[in-house]
């Protein structure tokens, strides 16, 4: 160190401080910074990138300054997904859906706060495409040289069944830059319609095909020869355009498809790939005729080869050409566990022959005897563009399903054909040409592989061609075209599932670069070879990011070659080499493009909201959709919106405006004084997929004025109540803000309704039932609850009522009862119950016969002389009493007998008879004034959980017919109740055979009706009432119902309150139907007419609700312990052997006899059937299967299990009832004649025990066969057990190896099983094809008419067909 340095040097010490006090200031200054930070509001930002399948369940999350800019926004955003700033948008979003379809901008010098994102929530945001084109990505280089680039990728690690070329084509470091844009990889992806994606990989194999693109470009489309929509080349010709000059990411295939004839059903299925390119160039071939593009197919896609076979002893040689499109080579050799391990393999295997010998053996034509011969296949000339079709799909006949072999099999980049020609064979002297090139594949063993079979031989032969004339030439151009056969790889299209189903794409080389892309619909990505050899299947090497067996099934399924000849070889025309009639269509389809991106354009920068309006005139709330786009005024908007809702007659348009309005609340949220000129977008916050509030258009009188809505006010609907009349007015809306007091809120109430505010009292009802007195006045409206729209009663009278308890006041019964009242409209029973109650309230007791009209008429007369509705209604309630209290007495005295005699109506005298007839009942209010117990003492009903029949022929008048279909009233309320099955069988049915119930000697426990139906006696032991007596509002009017509702149809309407009882609300109805409650049913109306009767009578109206339909029908109803039961006649010989008889009740104690002498009246006189009480028996029906036979002694309840919609059949005897016993077995058995093609009539056997003998013997002894020579088998399905006699004599199990019929495959444990048994000696009769045709149809149209023969059908794979004429009921034979 220099000595003069040394006096400059800092001391140590010194220095140590001073970067101390540095490094200091340094922290306090991040610290300062950290806290302002802290301090700061945090915006959390999640950006969801929807420009490729592969990153749109991807997440980018960013927990930003609410200071931050949104330039800094858009550059952060861009840093983490790898993209260019400036080449994609943001748009807000909601999860998966876009709500505002207006980009953010991204030069605003706004903040985030600023622009709407709010902090401490979560802000959702879409990465979308700009102008159509996806984001540009960065360029590895740039995106290298930063070592965080790969933290900053969000690019997920695709699933099973994502977009690429599957998921074996990539790795763990799988990244955005290898999923390359449209704009980058220079191709058009195509939309998936469903399942087209078969479709979608041949397309784009022949887009990038260049010698096919080339021709079809050159061919012309003559507009006036045919229609464009359905020509198939022309609208290839406009898809080829569009994926060449698009600059959509993909488009639409529905035209091409629309070409084929196919109609949206067929997106819907999927097909072949392989399948489809045979069927799409037949239909090519037949539209090219007379063109030049004729051959087209021929020329590029056709080959030939030979089928032979050659005598092993004399040489002789016998052989056909045949032509092909593609060559299906097997995965695997029949019954050969190994598969072949390449193509190469399966080449030498399809052209190695087979000798026929043993017996197979070749008869000769030379040697005319049989010989052992060589059989196989020769390939003549192979195409310019080979197909190669792996057959992955086979049948197992192990399980007798289709499989697809998952079996690895590799394939070369280059393939050299010329291996596979030998021409050896064509030195023999003894091979005898037979050329039939138009031949039909049959017999050779290559038939069913070829995928087409052309006639046309006349084609281009660029191959071998075995018919030249000298043998040394023939050896000559063979041998060149060996040297010649060189395929290149350019297409190979993958699938990817099971045989089932799964997915198609394609993996192709571009001819102008030599790179590998996968079109997978309308995703386009590049690839490599060693993607490309992953397509080999089998589950060797990496499998992506699944590895599970799941993988393996992704393989290539087609592969396409094009030979390497540089003399052939095309490439792509440029677009100075259009043909002028493509140069115009690339025009117009540019044109197009651009029109419908300005019209893109447009629809997201249009406004759409709900708007509403309630018509000025008509008084009713019309809806509508409004559709405005952002820069229209609001000045603009109302004109539109005026005349969308046809107001021009109705009010001027300066009585018009627009008003901020939220519908679920009915709630005016603001109105836009002053803001006519502002922009619409401005006004509704942008433009969205969805608002959260609507529009409406409200109207005023031209001498009216608007009010003014401000933002933050609520609404109140104030209804003024009246004590004295006891009515609460419509409401009055106000307009309140929430933190006004109670106080000001009277005054201001008081200012709009002229009531003194210092008497006022306010009631709130917040919710249902809710009703909250306000009389703290210095409380907000905000904290006693008001929200946007409010509902309040005011009440202002000097009554002492506003002294009493607030839950005791005269105000809150009242209310409370308005709160809880429902109107309901009630259909009277058409006409009177009978002759005894024609003398009701509605008639003077001198008989006349006046109707309900006329009643209500006399009603408006003078009513000197005439009683109160109070004191009619009280004295034929308290005579009601009576009548019940008796009948009740009468039944403890074990008069059981007349509640059965009861259900005639004319053995019922009506208590209301005495009542003087005058006073009508038809306009009664009975408020107050009605008093009701617990409802369970007035009347005990049964539930009957089944709804009208529509067949009213058949009905009686005190009981009628119902379906068996349950009630919804009863699914409200059901705690033990039967459970419907499908059958129409329930939980209560007889679910195990009656023989081995006997077998078990004792009764089984049923949950019945009885503890279910909720109808349990009001009083206890002692008589005393167990419910307090309650009061409810009742008031009863006639009501002119709406037109079509019936002539001469009554009807009430009701108020009600709802907390009343079914079985009070039937006592109330009594004076107007005319007969008490038990003889009359309710049933409630749903939509489409359905009725369904309400039978639980302690449970209240709570599930009714305002302008419910009611329906009164007359009839006796259920008590308890009563089921109503659905009588069906059986009737086993005829065609439709189920019919419907009536409906009945039976009793659970009641004896099978006594329901049978109860039935036997009501068949008489409801179905004219004359019967005694021997001559018919029951028995259970299940579905349509007869089954156990019910016996006199039999007890419902005990011996039988009975429950809510019953059945039974009823079956007429020929002669005495033969079961007497339940260990008897009573089956139905039909003789099948085989020598004469016919069945005989059912014949009941009964069995005496389960035995097989004792069957034989009982059929034997009423057919005459000997017992030795009697075979038997069940029938199959529903009774009848109908099936074909063409084949009963095969289908049919016979004669089963079994002793008793109660085991398997039997399983006949009870009555009613169907029998046939045959004649073993008997020949079947032998028919001729015209007797088999006509029996056939025959057959045929007696099972359709039945329709009780039951087969599996399983669903049927849609043929591929295309349809030439665009319409596919026109040609239905082209396949």
């Amino acid at each position: 160190m220099v000595p003069s340095e040394e006096n400059q040097l800092v001391p140590k010490e010194d220095m140590f401080w001073s970067c101390r006090q540095s490094i200091f200031a340094e922290m306090k200054k991040k610290f300062s910074q950290v806290e302002s930070a802290a301090e700061e509001p945090r915006v959390l930002c999640i950006i969801q990138d929807t420009t490729n399948s592969k990153t749109v369940n991807e997440r980018v999350t960013l927990n930003l300054p609410a200071s931050t800019p949104l330039k800094r926004l858009f550059e952060d955003v861009a840093s983490k997904v790898g993209y260019v700033n400036g080449t994609f948008d943001l748009m807000w979003g909601n999860g998966d859906n876009v709500i505002d379809t207006t980009p953010i901008d991204q030069n605003s010098d706004k903040t985030i706060l600023d622009a709407g994102f709010e902090p401490g929530k979560k802000n959702f945001l879409h990465l979308t495409d700009r102008d159509g084109e996806q984001p540009h990505l960065v360029p590895e280089e740039s995106s290298a040289t930063d070592d965080n680039a790969q933290d900053r990728f969000i690019g997920p690690l695709p699933r099973e069944g994502s977009v690429g070329c599957g998921n074996d084509y990539v790795n763990q470091s799988y990244s955005y830059s290898s999923v390359l844009s449209k704009s980058e990889t220079g191709y058009v992806g195509l939309v998936n319609q469903a399942m087209t994606c078969y479709l979608n990989s041949l397309l784009q194999t022949l887009f990038m095909t260049p010698e096919f693109r080339n021709a079809l470009y050159k061919w012309e489309f003559e507009e006036s020869e045919e229609d464009p929509v359905t020509s198939i080349p022309y609208q290839l010709q406009r898809l080829f355009v569009l994926l060449q000059t698009s600059r959509k990411r993909a488009i639409e295939t529905t035209d091409v498809t629309r070409s084929f004839g196919w109609d949206s059903s067929e997106a819907w299925q999927q097909h072949d790939v392989q399948e489809l390119c045979r069927v799409m160039f037949d239909a090519l071939e037949q539209k090219w005729k007379q063109t030049e593009q004729a051959d087209l197919i021929n020329q590029l896609y056709q080959g030939k080869l030979k089928d032979y076979v050659r005598c092993l002893e004399c040489g002789y040689e016998g052989w056909r050409i045949d032509t092909y499109l593609d060559i299906p080579l097997v995965i695997r050799p029949y019954g050969s566990s190994q598969a072949f391990a390449s193509v190469e393999e399966a080449l030498h295997a399809f052209i190695q022959p087979e000798i026929l010998d043993g017996p197979n053996q070749y008869f000769c034509e030379r040697c005319k005897k049989k010989c052992d011969a060589r059989k196989g296949l020769r390939f003549l000339h192979f195409p310019y563009l080979l197909t190669l079709q792996l057959k992955r799909f086979d049948f197992d006949y192990t399980t007798m399903h289709r499989i697809k072999l998952n079996d690895r099999m590799t394939f070369p980049e280059e393939l050299d054909m010329s291996v596979f020609i030998d021409v050896e064979d064509e030195k023999s002297p003894q091979t005898e040409s037979c050329t039939d090139s138009g031949a039909e594949n049959e017999g050779s063993c290559h038939s069913d592989q070829m995928s087409n079979d052309f006639s046309n031989d006349d084609g281009v032969d660029e191959g071998i061609c075995l018919e030249s004339n000298s043998a040394a030439e023939r050896l000559s151009k063979a041998g060149s075209e060996k040297s010649s056969l060189l395929y290149e790889l350019f297409s190979v299209m993958v699938h990817s599932g099971s045989a089932a189903g799964g997915h198609y794409y394609a993996c192709i080389k571009s001819f102008s670069d030599d790179q590998w892309y996968s079109f997978n619909d309308q995703h386009v990505s590049k690839i490599t070879q060693e993607d490309i050899k992953k397509t080999y299947g089998g589950s060797s090497g990496s499998r992506g990011y699944y590895s599970s067996a799941f993988a393996s099934s992704t393989n290539a399924y087609m592969l396409i070659y094009r030979l390497k000849d540089p003399t052939r070889n095309a490439k792509f025309l440029e677009a100075n080499e259009y043909p002028e009639h493509i140069k115009q269509l690339v025009q117009k389809e540019r044109e197009l493009e651009e029109q419908e991106k300005r019209q893109r354009e447009i629809e997201r920068n249009t406004c759409k909201i709900k708007l509403f309006c309630m018509h000025p005139t008509k008084q009713i709330m019309m809806e509508n959709k409004l559709e405005v786009h952002k820069d229209r005024t609001l000045k603009e908007a109302v004109e539109i919106a005026y005349k969308l809702m046809d107001l021009e007659e109705a009010v001027p348009l300066d009585c018009c405006r627009l008003v901020k309005y939220d519908e679920f609340h009915d709630y005016l949220e603001r109105s836009y004084e002053g803001e006519e000129d502002t922009p619409m977008g401005l006004l509704l916050g942008g433009v969205k997929s969805t608002y959260m509030f609507d529009l409406l258009l409200e109207t005023r009188r031209p001498d009216q004025i608007f009010q003014c809505y401000k933002p933050g006010e609520v609404m109140v609907k104030v209804h003024v109540v009246d004590l004295k009349t006891e009515s609460v007015a419509p409401p009055i809306s106000v307009r309140a803000y929430l933190n006004q007091t109670v106080l000001e809120f009277k005054h201001l109430i008081s200012k709009a309704t002229n009531l003194p505010a210092e008497t006022m009292r306010v009631v709130l009802e917040r919710c249902y039932n809710d009703l909250r007195l306000l009389n703290v006045s210095s409380k907000t409206l905000k904290a006693e609850g008001f929200f946007r729209s409010n509902k309040v009663f005011i009440e202002s009278s000097e009554s002492l009522d506003r002294h009493v308890a607030y839950t005791d006041s005269h105000l809150w019964k009242l209310l409370d009862r308005h709160a809880n009242t429902i109107r309901l409209y009630v259909s009277l029973p058409e006409q009177s119950p009978g002759p005894q109650f024609r003398r009701t309230v509605y008639q003077k007791s001198s008989g006349d016969t006046g109707n309900l009209d006329e009643a209500c008429e006399r009603i408006k007369g003078p009513v000197g002389n005439m009683k109160s509705v109070e004191a009619i209604l009280e004295e034929s309630t308290e005579k009601l009493k009576s009548l019940s209290l008796q009948q009740q007495q009468e039944g403890d005295n074990g008069d059981s007998s007349k509640s059965t005699e009861a259900s005639d109506f004319e053995n019922i005298e009506s208590p209301l008879n005495e009542i003087d007839s005058s006073a009508s009942a038809e306009n009664r209010e009975l408020e107050n004034q009605i008093q009701i117990s617990d409802p369970e003492n007035l009347q005990s009903e049964e539930r009957s959980d089944s709804d009208v029949n529509n067949d009213r022929s058949t009905s009686s008048v005190d009981s009628d017919i119902l379906s068996s279909s349950h009630s919804s009233d009863t699914l409200c309320n059901v705690d033990n109740a039967p459970l419907p099955l499908a059958n129409g069988l329930d939980s209560h049915s007889i679910t195990s055979s009656r023989r081995s119930k006997a077998n078990q000697g004792k009764k089984e426990t049923w949950d019945t009706a009885e503890e279910d139906s909720g109808t349990d006696s009001e009083y206890d032991e002692s008589g005393k009432s167990r419910g307090e007596a309650q009061y409810m509002y009742f008031k009863a009017e006639p009501y002119a119902a709406d037109e079509g509702s019936g002539e001469g149809q009554k009807w009430l309407m009701v108020h009600v309150d709802k907390r009343i009882t079914l079985s009070a609300f039937k006592q109330q109805l009594e004076p107007f139907v005319g007969v008490p409650s038990s003889h009359f049913k309710v049933f409630r109306v749903y939509a489409s007419n359905q009725e369904f009767e309400s039978v639980r009578l302690n449970e209240t109206l709570s599930s009714f609700s305002d302008d419910n339909k009611i329906t009164i029908r007359l009839g006796r109803a259920l008590k308890k312990g009563e089921y109503r039961v659905k009588v069906y006649q059986l009737l086993v010989n005829e065609p439709e052997p189920c019919k419907f008889l009536l409906d009945a009740v039976f009793a659970k104690g009641m004896t099978v006899r006594q329901s049978k002498e109860e039935l036997l009246p009501q068949l008489r006189e409801q179905c004219g059937l004359d019967l005694t009480i021997d001559r018919f028996r029951l028995r259970k029906k299940t579905w349509k299967n007869p089954g156990t036979v019910f016996l006199d002694y039999h007890i419902y309840e005990e011996d039988i299990n009975i429950s809510s919609n019953w059945e039974v059949f009823l079956e007429i005897l020929d002669g005495a009832e033969k079961m007497k016993s339940m260990s008897q077995l009573a089956v139905l058995s039909r003789r099948w004649r085989p020598s004469e093609m016919k069945l005989d009539s059912f014949q009941e056997v009964v069995l005496e025990s389960s035995s097989v003998e004792e069957l034989k013997e009982k059929l034997s002894e009423v057919s005459g066969i000997p017992v030795e020579n009697i075979e038997f088998a069940k029938g199959r399905g529903t009774f009848p057990c109908d099936i074909s006699i063409l084949e009963i004599h095969q289908d049919l199990d016979w004669n089963p190896k079994v002793s008793t019929l109660n085991v398997w495959p039997l399983y006949i444990c009870d009555d009613g099983a169907v029998i046939f048994y045959r004649d073993k000696t008997e020949e079947l009769m032998e028919l001729t094809d015209e007797q088999r045709n006509e029996l056939m149809k025959k057959e045929s149209s007696r099972l359709q008419k039945t329709g009780h023969r039951v087969t599996y059908s399983p669903r049927k794979e849609k043929a591929l067909k295309i349809y030439l004429d665009g319409a596919p009921n026109k040609d239905l034979t082209q396949d």
